[in-house]
């Protein structure tokens, strides 16, 4: 591989960019440990498939927010890099699929110069900060969160206190206590409220989905608008300081709640606020960007244009589009099968919806589009332009639109397809229960694993891939069926229960046997969960037990929804989020470069980001050392005691009468201005320097 070399306008850009090429050289000659490497691109949004030799790359797009530049820009790089195929994700992110590791560096290069970023779309790190796709324009918002979510993910973006955290940390901004944006199944989620004329959010915290779902406790009812950055930085460092970091499947901030508790979690966070860069942060609301300013209004009027089925038209408007509390406009929500665009269409699109619909398309957490502010003049246009690329199917908010991840296709984890049986689960309603277009109160999901990147967990009726096994041994592919998931409201939400595990070719029998005894029994008006919770899970598992019957076995049901073969488990290692290499010698290393950034951080006066760089180096450099004696901790504030343990107590270390403990945890107990940053760095190098003596020693002896 040539050395990459690259000319943008933000240098930290430019030094990522070349910095990610140049450690891929060092991976393909052998010089960088294949662990360590995989962290290392994860945060730099490559992550393996399942496909060897070829990557998914995730671009970043937060609050689902993109220019139509921007779109045509990511078309063009799926067309050079990839297949042309734009896979939208739960998460308002754009995936492109098959690209050359080698290729990366140059790809991101390209992406930059519309302002894309791929950076800590993976990995141990605060992903994508994801938004209600209505924010901005929603008649029932008490104010627009788009500026909020924004500022969020720029402020933690290449912030030094979630570069390596034990695992991932995902945030939502709903804009109504509709929920539209799920924070009860987030680490954090703030939902806007106004308390005596003034902004803020009602806080929720520890949310997840996964193997173990869990709901989000509240924190805050109110907490003021210029404090939720404060309080998101301080729970960072200390998931960063406390959270697991040798189990990942334990690793969540959910599972340190439910460890150390939910007040003690409290009291923690508490305890960073004096050493925090930022106690109060205003987040600008005032720009134009956050107005639509005339540029990016649409400029044009649509001629005339026949519709040739007026009913089609008329449930469209009715079940995807929505009057914005700006007068005259409607937001147009467009459904999107799987969340797969093509390049070509998506150019086209582009082409002939610019002028017409304002310049801000925002990606959906129901893997589709929003269009903003279509003037009514020009619904009928930007139907029939829809219709001639097939995607002005009706119900785009609607359980006839499964929201589904890419599974069996892509992915390592999956275990049985999620991608094919979606459009037969979607036939089911459109051709049997047609009336149910109009209901948006049921969400169907379905992931090709347990781990819900399909969100199958919350959902009122959900799918996840499994495998059973018949009478004769043979494995086939399945699905568990969960039931009475979904949002109450406000922060508040309810995980699914499992109910039942059938043969994946029996999934549209499911939803039929399920909808039908709902339309059967169900009293007038009653939502489903309420009938869910009246018959009780025991009741649909009786229900469902004939279809799940392996005694009535075809040999379609060992072939897999999409497959031509007999199926079989091929589970590969998951990239969810990166182990962290203990290897000595790597370690140390990291602890050399983290020195670099510390010192590179506090010329350029960034003190509070210094003084951070310089704790993860004690943390490191003391790791290492602690690992060369086969000593393991589980979390940062573990290495600390065990230092102390190992090293001071003992007296084979001297720290000048302070344990290591007191010598490092200075970080809480001061203010991140200049004298303190200029003491902790030099204290971060000469322990470092010790550390590695003491190392060169051992190995000599």
């Amino acid at each position: 591989m040539q050395s990459f070399r690259t000319e943008l306008e933000n240098p930290l850009v430019e030094k990522d960019i070349i910095d990610l090429a140049r450690k891929i050289e060092l991976f393909r000659e052998g010089k960088i440990h294949e662990e360590k490497f995989r962290s290392l691109r994860l945060a730099r949004g490559v992550y393996g498939q399942r496909q060897q030799g070829v990557q998914m790359v995730r671009i970043k797009l937060p609050y689902g927010k993109m220019t139509f530049k921007q779109w045509k820009r990511i078309a063009d790089i799926s067309d050079e890099y990839s297949t042309g195929n734009l896979h939208l994700t739960t998460r308002q992110d754009i995936q492109i699929h098959f690209v050359s590791l080698d290729r990366t560096p140059e790809l991101w290069s390209k992406l930059e110069e519309d302002d894309i970023t791929l950076r800590e779309a993976c990995g141990n790190t605060v992903r994508n900060v994801t938004a209600s796709p209505s924010a901005g324009i929603d008649p029932n918002e008490p104010f627009d969160v788009s500026p909020y979510a924004d500022a969020t993910f720029r402020y933690f973006l290449r912030n030094p206190i979630c570069q390596e955290m034990g695992r991932k940390f995902k945030i939502a901004f709903s804009n109504t206590d509709e929920d539209t944006a799920l924070t009860y199944m987030h680490d954090m989620g703030f939902i806007p409220k106004i308390q005596d004329g003034k902004r803020g959010f009602k806080v929720v915290l520890g949310g997840g989905l996964g193997a173990q779902p869990m709901l989000a406790k509240t924190s805050f009812d109110f907490l003021a608008a210029d404090q939720i950055i404060p309080f998101l930085e301080a729970t960072l460092r200390v998931f960063d300081r406390h959270g697991e970091r040798n189990s990942r499947h334990k690793a969540r901030i959910k599972f340190l709640i439910q460890k150390i508790g939910f007040e003690k979690l409290t009291e923690l966070i508490q305890a960073e606020w004096k050493s925090l860069k930022s106690k109060s942060f205003e987040v600008d609301t005032e720009t134009g960007k956050w107005n639509v300013e005339a540029d990016a209004l649409p400029s044009k009027t649509a001629s005339e244009v026949a519709i040739m089925n007026q009913a089609a038209y008329d449930l469209w408007k009715a079940t995807n589009t929505f009057e914005q509390k700006q007068t005259g406009f409607y937001g147009v929500y467009v459904r999107i099968l799987n969340g797969n665009i093509h390049s070509t269409t998506s150019r086209s699109l582009i082409e002939q919806l610019e002028g017409y619909i304002a310049d801000d398309v925002r990606v959906t957490i129901n893997q589709g589009l929003m269009l903003k502010f279509v003037p009514e003049a020009n619904l009928y246009y930007v139907y029939s332009v829809l219709e001639a690329h097939g995607f002005a199917a009706a119900g785009a908010n609607s359980m006839a639109n499964i929201t589904a991840c890419p599974g069996t296709d892509t992915c390592n984890l999956a275990i049985s397809d999620s991608t094919n049986i979606t459009s037969k689960l979607e036939a089911v309603i459109t051709e049997d229960f047609p009336e149910l277009i109009h209901n948006s109160d049921i969400k169907i999901k379905i992931s090709g694993c347990m781990n819900s990147c399909g969100q199958h967990g919350m959902a009122n009726i959900g799918f996840h891939g499994s495998s059973l096994k018949a009478a004769d041994k043979r494995v086939l592919p399945a699905l568990q069926v969960l039931l009475g998931g979904g949002t109450v409201g406000d922060g508040v939400g309810r995980v699914a229960d499992k109910v039942i595990k059938v043969p994946s070719k029996r999934g549209p029998q499911v939803l039929r046997v399920v909808l039908n005894n709902y339309e059967e029994n169900a009293n007038e008006g009653e939502y489903f969960n309420d009938y869910y919770d009246r018959q009780g899970e025991k009741y649909f598992y009786n229900l469902l037990k004939p279809v799940a019957d392996l005694t009535t076995l075809k040999e379609d049901d060992f072939i897999d929804w999409g497959a031509s073969e007999q199926f079989q488990t091929e589970i590969g290692v998951g990239e969810c989020a990166s182990v962290i290499i203990d290897l000595v010698a790597t370690l140390l290393l990291e602890s050399v470069e983290k020195m670099d950034w510390t010192k590179a951080a506090y010329d350029e006066n960034r003190w509070a980001d210094s003084i951070y760089h310089a704790y993860s180096v004690f943390v490191s450099a003391a790791k290492a050392l602690l690992l060369d004696k086969s000593v393991s901790a589980s979390t940062q504030s573990g290495v600390i005691d065990k230092f102390d343990e190992q090293f001071v107590a003992t007296g084979e270390i001297s720290l000048s009468g302070k344990t290591f403990k007191e010598l490092v945890l200075q970080i809480n107990q001061n203010e991140p201005s200049q004298e303190f940053a200029t003491k902790y760095v030099e204290d971060a190098e000469a322990f470092l320097a010790l550390a590695k003596a003491y190392r060169d020693q051992l190995t000599l002896v």
